[in-house]
């Protein structure tokens, strides 16, 4: 009887590896086969855009030695239709630009000198024309650019770039203020009470708070009658469209709480740290009369923090309704091992482009502007909050060589619990609405349509710089002696 089991046993381990080697060969020969059409359309390309250039220099090959026995007779008619060219040239790099993308045209210039042996060898080594369009996977996208990119016989400049620091400017006053306060804090409870004195007494705007803090605000006394909340998810679907400025009052959570009930466009924030370490609350509340003046007049520095949309694709699911809600994430995304004690075992994909396995206690994928919360403890890079990428940095990966990565924010990658994974794993955003995904079960994550923008004391670069340092005293050390030795 106990050889029978061990047969058993056996068999079924065999079968088992034999049936995880035909799912890493069917890998495999998939990625093969994408990297064999990827390359097939590469040279496919190439070679249409050679022969191409090639039928486009017999063409004017053929021009120019018709054209050189009738040179004098037709110089004041090629010359017109040269300025034609010139023009039409020109109009249709100007459409192609607006309709289909940035295109480069080669304008001539030169009538006087076409012929000239000088200008035939430009000819023959002048750049090629080229079109840039934002590639996007379909018409409803959200993948679009608005970056300005000039041109100049082949050479691309950007105009605008993701660092320059952004401006708000009011065009009409603004009139509704929403509050957020960190709860079971009674110095945060008198101040907001003392600030919503102070901006409808002195400012005239509308205040909107938490029902939690109306209440609290009615305990106190009944003379704030006058504050708004909400009642239920659909008021609070429709706050953007109410509230101009959002305050917070409490840490760097108060104000992930804050952009959470915001899925779409979120209002200016302007936090107040009240909290320990304050990577985005840089307003101190003792001087909040003057911080918020300057605000309420403008014009305010603010920092695009960019987001994360989340979606949880179960293995289950039989149709797209099936499919959880997005969920939105100001700092990072968490998948880790949970209560299980085996590594976690994650299969990742960058536009569906195989990435890695994960084997270890998890994986953060995160925002730039949580690239100082859990990515910075687990050994990623700190990155400037208005930086568009999203970071992919392992957990305890039981691997030497597994190291942290930065990806473009266009890009959509997907977590998968592979079907042989000896345990489930667990997804957290943003440290809350934790989640199960069992093995067949994916996270699809890719970068949010609408940011959080925040307002700068000073503007995004020295707020960021002032925040590492103060917060987490970063490269701080003793000055080195001046009384040491010396190079001779």
């Amino acid at each position: 009887m106990p050889s029978c089991n061990l047969n058993l046993k056996f068999d079924a381990y065999f079968i088992f590896n034999t049936i995880l080697a035909v799912a890493k060969a069917l890998r495999r020969a998939a990625e093969g086969k994408a990297a064999a059409q990827a390359e097939a359309a590469e040279w496919k390309r190439r070679y249409e855009l050679e022969r191409t250039r090639n039928l486009q220099m017999e063409r004017r090959e053929q021009s120019l030695g018709k054209s050189n026995g009738h040179f004098e007779a037709g110089r004041l008619e090629n010359s017109t239709n040269s300025l034609v060219l010139c023009s039409q040239s020109e109009e249709h790099s100007r459409v192609g630009s607006l309709e289909h993308g940035i295109c480069s045209h080669e304008v001539l210039r030169d009538v006087e000198s076409d012929f000239d042996s000088d200008t035939i060898h430009n000819k023959m080594t002048r750049k090629a024309s080229f079109k840039l369009s934002w590639r996007c996977k379909g018409e409803n996208s959200d993948q679009h650019k608005h970056d300005i990119v000039y041109f100049e016989r082949g050479n691309i400049t950007t105009a605008e770039r993701s660092s320059k620091q952004i401006s708000l400017k009011w065009e009409s006053q603004p009139q509704t203020v929403l509050i957020f306060t960190k709860p079971n804090s009674s110095s945060v409870r008198i101040l907001c009470a003392e600030m919503v004195r102070w901006l409808r007494e002195q400012r005239k705007v509308n205040i909107y708070v938490e029902p939690r803090v109306k209440a609290e605000l009615l305990t106190e006394s009944s003379d704030f009658n006058y504050v708004h909340t909400w009642k239920d998810d659909n008021e609070i679907l429709r706050l953007h469209t109410k509230v101009d400025i959002v305050v917070t009052l409490g840490g760097d959570g108060t104000v992930l709480w804050a952009a959470s009930l915001f899925k779409g466009p979120v209002p200016p924030i302007v936090p107040f740290s009240l909290g320990s370490l304050g990577f985005m609350t840089p307003f101190h509340s003792e001087h909040y009369r003057d911080c918020l003046d300057s605000v309420l007049k403008g014009p305010i520095s603010i920092t695009l923090r960019h987001r994360l949309q989340c979606h949880i694709i179960r293995d289950a699911a039989k149709n797209e309704y099936e499919v959880d809600e997005p969920i939105l994430v100001l700092n990072e995304v968490t998948i880790d091992r949970g209560i299980s004690s085996y590594l976690t075992n994650l299969e990742c994909y960058c536009d569906n482009s195989f990435v890695t396995c994960v084997q270890g206690d998890g994986l953060i994928l995160s925002t730039t502007s949580g690239s100082t919360a859990y990515s910075l403890a687990a050994g990623g890079s700190m990155v400037h909050p208005q930086v568009p990428g999203i970071l992919f940095t392992p957990i305890c990966p039981h691997s030497l060589s597994f190291r942290p990565l930065i990806l473009p924010e266009h890009v959509t990658v997907r977590v998968q619990v592979p079907f042989n994974s000896r345990s489930p794993a667990w997804v957290s955003f943003d440290g809350k609405d934790r989640k199960q995904l069992a093995a067949g079960d994916a996270l699809v994550c890719s970068m949010a349509t609408w940011p959080v923008p925040t307002a700068c004391q000073v503007d995004s670069t020295d707020d960021f710089l002032r925040s590492i340092h103060d917060g987490l005293h970063w490269n701080l050390r003793k000055t080195q002696s001046f009384d040491g030795p010396r190079d001779s």
